[in-house]
């Protein structure tokens, strides 16, 4: 079921890169765009977050944070982390409980890979209701950070 602008974010717990566990709840009274992304290390995947990176200050002066999942181990993600010098968390999904919550899931991607997280864009605001709600069936676009940010002028 695909989540709508006025659901209730669906709650998670995921471990970070650096195997903490973050959870939504962490950010509870800010709030905070949630990125999933198909795959560390990929062309447009590398591009988004790099994006996202460069435009932190942007966000954290709206008082938002940015938490970005994939279904990458929590090894990998600390890997690309650290090659693209990210500044926020990136969560691994390795189950996909969380992308199938939010409706970012592949069945099937390229190669014959079941079960990655589709690119999309959640912004859930201090009380924890989505506010915005993107989810990619093309994982060669990238979300629309203007709207992002028109959205999180609002709140």
């Amino acid at each position: 079921m695909a989540l709508k602008v006025g659901d209730k974010a669906p709650l998670f717990t995921l471990h970070a890169s650096d195997t903490s566990e973050v959870s939504l709840s962490d950010y509870s009274g800010k709030n905070v765009v949630v990125l999933f992304f198909p795959l560390a290390f990929t062309g447009t995947c590398t591009e988004e977050l790099c994006t996202m990176r460069d435009a932190l200050t942007e966000f954290n002066g709206m008082n938002t944070d940015v938490v970005a999942i994939s279904v990458d181990s929590p090894f990998t993600l600390a890997k690309f982390k650290e090659s693209e010098n990210l500044n926020f968390p990136l969560l691994s999904d390795f189950n996909k409980e969380v992308s199938r919550q939010y409706g970012s899931l592949y069945d099937t991607f390229v190669f014959a890979m079941e079960g990655v997280s589709k690119r999309s864009a959640f912004v859930v605001d201090a009380a924890g209701v989505i506010r915005y709600a993107e989810v990619l069936e093309s994982a060669g676009d990238l979300p629309n950070f203007a709207a992002v940010k028109e959205t999180l002028s609002t709140l």
